[in-house]
């Protein structure tokens, strides 16, 4: 879910809040709390959605604030034998607890997410500009203290969604630099999934990275092409400097054409040596967490941490069919080279990624490269205050030589109804009903960075799941 940010270098770009973990792992909450956050919501309705101030407006407050509740059928509650937050790569993360079932529980959730922008026009066309986010994020389950991902209210620890500055030209385009996320990420996320209650299912899922901390963006102006407008951009990151033999390398291509009612977007990332992975959301910065990891070799085997390689590339359109109706589309390939097994006692940190472990007495585990396609569709219809929307993601099986099943045979279609009501121009009330299919029990497909991503629903418990949640968004 998201909201419409001022046009950026011609193209039209959007800001965003979406269903942003690769699970909504619920955290410590509070009913006091929640009551505060839903009435200030409530109160501000009147209120002015936006703050500038300083000289000439040159700073300016935007962002959003979330609160959801809804009832979630077929969870299953600490039902994995190792810790929630087990990578699902690892063969210890596979075990169910025995005699574990689903139920249906009640579930909240907040998160809130401000944007601390700046700018001023230096003169002959140039304008400086610096732009600074973080997101805070909490739920609960039946009210109580359930799981975290991190332990913490921050969405993603040491990692911020913006903090960059910028210097444009209205006829030469623009540079920034700085940490950013990824077009990869945020345009699938919204406009594409936030609009069709899909954010989590298509924007966090995939071979591709969500935010850049070391990063620079290059974007042209807008350019005459067939009767339309075309942007274009490049994106690098150089990660993680402090890896010298495994350095990790990112680049992002994105394009944006638009000709009267067609949007398309499309989008290639390559990424070398950033951590193995599904989450579409993950930060790029190396191989593992830490740099020592570099240089360790195994004592035992003297083996050493490999390097990765992973690709995404996604096209993805909207054509406003009428004034009251839209259409959405999209379709990903994505391409893991895989990653082996490797443990460092001085990190306490294993990685892996498609990891064959059908041999019990191997040594190393030797991870498989996998290719993979998802596709979305969607629509939307507006009529005054109410818009209605349904939309549908499939992650499809994945193509690999490995010989253990780690979820490549298995399929995903995740399905969202719902109705949105703009009671004023900065809240938003929603309500939506969503469902999941696995075409087969067992661990989930290579798309999901979880057994249960993106529903809460595992996929090693139950086949099908659905959930209902009431929300209310306001926009400041």
């Amino acid at each position: 879910m998201s909201y419409l940010y001022p046009l950026e270098n011609g193209m039209i770009h959007y800001n965003k809040y979406p269903e942003s973990a690769a699970r909504r792992t619920p955290a410590a909450g509070h009913g006091a709390l929640r009551a505060t956050v839903i009435a200030a919501l409530l109160y501000s309705a009147s209120l002015s959605h936006a703050l500038d101030f300083g000289p000439d407006g040159m700073f300016s407050l935007r962002g959003f604030a979330e609160a959801t509740a809804g009832l979630q059928g077929n969870y299953c509650l600490n039902c994995q034998v190792a810790g929630s937050t087990a990578s699902k790569q690892l063969r210890a993360s596979d075990a169910i607890i025995p005699g574990k079932s689903y139920e249906t529980v009640q579930t909240t959730f907040w998160q809130v997410q401000p944007y601390l922008g700046a700018k001023y026009n230096i003169g002959k066309g140039f304008e400086v500009s610096g732009l600074l986010s973080q997101r805070w994020r909490q739920g609960t389950v039946n009210g109580e203290n359930v799981e975290t991902r991190y332990g913490g209210t921050v969405d993603v620890p040491k990692f911020w969604y913006e903090k960059n500055v910028a210097l444009r030209h209205e006829d030469y385009g623009s540079v920034r630099i700085g940490a950013m996320t990824t077009r990869g990420w945020s345009i699938a996320d919204y406009p594409y999934g936030g609009n069709l209650g899909v954010s989590e299912s298509w924007g966090s899922s995939g071979a591709g990275y969500g935010m850049l901390t070391n990063a620079i963006r290059i974007g042209s102006r807008p350019f005459d092409v067939a009767e339309g407008d075309l942007f274009v951009e490049m994106t690098y990151d150089r990660g993680n400097t402090d890896f010298k033999r495994l350095k990790p390398t990112f680049y992002e291509l994105y394009a944006q054409y638009h000709r009267g009612d067609l949007v398309v977007d499309a989008i290639y990332q390559d990424a070398t040596n950033g951590g193995a992975g599904a989450w579409g959301h993950a930060p790029f910065t190396g191989v593992t967490p830490y740099a020592q990891d570099d240089s360790y070799v195994s004592a035992a085997n003297g083996t050493s941490f490999g390097g990765t390689h992973q690709s995404m590339a996604m096209a993805m359109a909207r054509y406003q069919y009428n004034a009251k109706v839209e259409l959405s589309g999209g379709i990903r390939q994505n391409r893991w080279s895989g990653a082996s097994i490797a443990f460092n006692p001085a990190t306490q940190w294993t990685a892996g990624f498609n990891v064959d472990y059908s041999n019990p007495f191997a040594v190393s585990n030797t991870g498989y490269g996998a290719s993979s396609v998802d596709m979305l569709l969607g629509a939307r219809y507006r009529t005054g205050q109410w818009t209605f929307l349904t939309g549908l993601v499939y992650l499809g099986t994945a193509d690999t030589a490995n010989p253990s099943e780690r979820g490549q045979g298995n399929t995903a279609m995740f399905n969202t109804l719902g109705v949105r009501y703009d009671y004023t121009q900065a809240v938003q009330l929603e309500a939506t009903g969503s469902r999941v299919h696995y075409s087969q029990k067992g661990l989930s497909p290579m798309s999901m960075p979880g057994n249960a991503s993106f529903s809460n629903v595992d996929s090693r418990i139950s086949q099908d799941g659905r959930w209902f949640t009431l929300g209310l968004i306001y926009k400041f």
